[in-house]
């Protein structure tokens, strides 16, 4: 049989598969989106009970409907209830810290300090940061705040020779790039990046505050210096219902 295809000009049937039938819990949220647009930000959402009374439908059906939304960023939990997420945060695949990111879509960044401690560089670390195997290294691991919700988690890796006070003088809730910028003059040069889907572990959402199911977006950052010298190895892990990244193209 000849393959279906879709035709140019032809509207994208979202969801839809081309027999037609329509998965009773896509209908019911098709149904809970258009409430959604109609409570905006911060409305909160009747209980799966309610819903399902009002949708004629199980609250199974009504659960798996709310799940997709909640994976998808339109929906959020706030205590035992749930609400209208916000918009997505964008975030650019860029040589900018998380700090300016945020701040230039108006939210507050922020960070919690989970750990700072020294331990002898692995091999496997060593060539992405300039090190010597066994030499001191820092590893800095943060939760990333938005507006005061764990929206991420951030771990850095930096020789000690590179940053020798950063337990003294750096403020674990400031941009670490701002450090070295302005207390080191470190400034960056480039970067390699590479991008990913994963699920959190279970400590990972623990700290991050999601279930583990949920998607994350997880960016492996190696970072040089202004002379091209290995600088910074970043390991940050982003939820994929608040985050989503942005870049700008050109031909090479």
């Amino acid at each position: 049989m000849e393959p279906t295809r879709h035709r140019p000009g032809s509207p994208v049937r979202s969801g839809i598969p081309e027999h037609g039938r329509i998965p009773k819990y896509y209908a019911v949220k098709a149904r809970i989106a258009a409430l959604v647009e109609e409570l905006g930000e911060g409305g909160a959402l009747p209980t799966e009970r309610d819903l399902a009374e009002r949708y004629e439908v199980s609250r199974e059906t009504v659960r798996q409907a709310l799940r997709e939304l909640l994976l998808e960023g339109r929906l959020r939990r706030a205590g035992r209830g749930t609400v209208v997420a916000g918009p997505k945060l964008e975030q650019p695949l860029s040589l900018a810290s998380y700090t300016e990111g945020v701040r230039r879509q108006g939210r507050r960044p922020g960070r919690h300090l989970i750990g700072l401690e020294q331990f002898p560089c692995p091999p496997e670390l060593a060539a992405g940061i300039g090190a010597e195997p066994g030499e001191p290294v820092w590893h800095l691991e943060r939760v990333l705040l938005a507006d005061d919700e764990r929206v991420g988690l951030e771990s850095t890796y930096v020789r000690v020779a590179r940053a020798p006070r950063l337990d003294s003088e750096f403020q674990p809730d400031s941009s670490f790039y701002g450090y070295l910028r302005e207390r080191l003059g470190i400034d960056f040069g480039d970067a390699d990046e590479k991008l990913e889907t994963v699920l959190a572990t279970p400590r990972e959402a623990l700290l991050i505050g999601t279930p583990p199911a949920l998607p994350m977006l997880l960016i492996h950052r190696f970072s040089r210096d202004q002379d091209g010298r290995p600088l910074e190895r970043v390991r940050s892990l982003y939820r994929g219902d608040r985050f989503s990244f942005t870049t700008h193209l050109r031909p090479e």
